[in-house]
């Protein structure tokens, strides 16, 4: 009988992995989640990352202040943040703006990276423990979101900004006012 116990965590495993297959063989790779494009940005009040490390405390929700913005979270450890960078310093002299989240990155490591890639931010808040990651429902750094000036989430961006298209079509939606469709 004990023999037959020591294979029990095996046979839990085989039956796990059949199911993440058979999970992985219906699914789209194509469909990323979106739940929150046509709905608020959430509530969420986070730190302001300061030179000083005394930062300010805002609201997420009012980040924009009635302006379209994109919401770009990231992180300095995200090899994929990096690679992005480029689109995001070219919005910011084209005039848009881009309020970044750093998603669960110590401050002086995001400083590090800012100070050494350039900032593209307006400004930078601080998602130490990742609950705005949480809030916003991302799968993962980096993601960003195009936001109309009634703080509606328009359009969002999983993976790289790394496609003139993806960026074209994300600051479009920034000034509409329905929800684009899903990516």
């Amino acid at each position: 009988m004990s023999r037959w116990l020591a294979f029990l965590p095996l046979v839990v495993l085989a039956a796990l992995a059949a199911l993440f297959i058979g999970w992985s063989l219906k699914r789209d790779p194509d469909v990323k989640p979106a739940a929150l494009v046509g709905r608020p940005v959430p509530e969420t009040v986070l730190p302001m990352l300061a030179a000083d490390g005394t930062g300010a405390v805002l609201d997420l929700k009012t980040a924009g202040r009635g302006r379209p913005m994109l919401i770009n979270v990231f992180a300095s450890w995200c090899a994929p943040c990096r690679v992005e960078h480029p689109k995001l310093l070219a919005l910011k002299e084209q005039g848009v703006t881009v309020i970044g989240v750093a998603y669960k990155d110590r401050p002086e490591d995001t400083r590090a990276f800012l100070t050494e890639l350039g900032d593209p931010f307006a400004f930078v808040l601080v998602d130490a423990d990742g609950q705005a990651g949480l809030d916003l429902g991302i799968t993962g750094a980096p993601e960003t979101f195009a936001v109309n000036a009634m703080g509606t989430v328009t359009a969002k961006h999983s993976g790289a900004l790394v496609e003139d298209a993806e960026v074209a079509r994300l600051v479009a939606a920034m000034q509409d006012v329905a929800p684009q469709a899903r990516r």
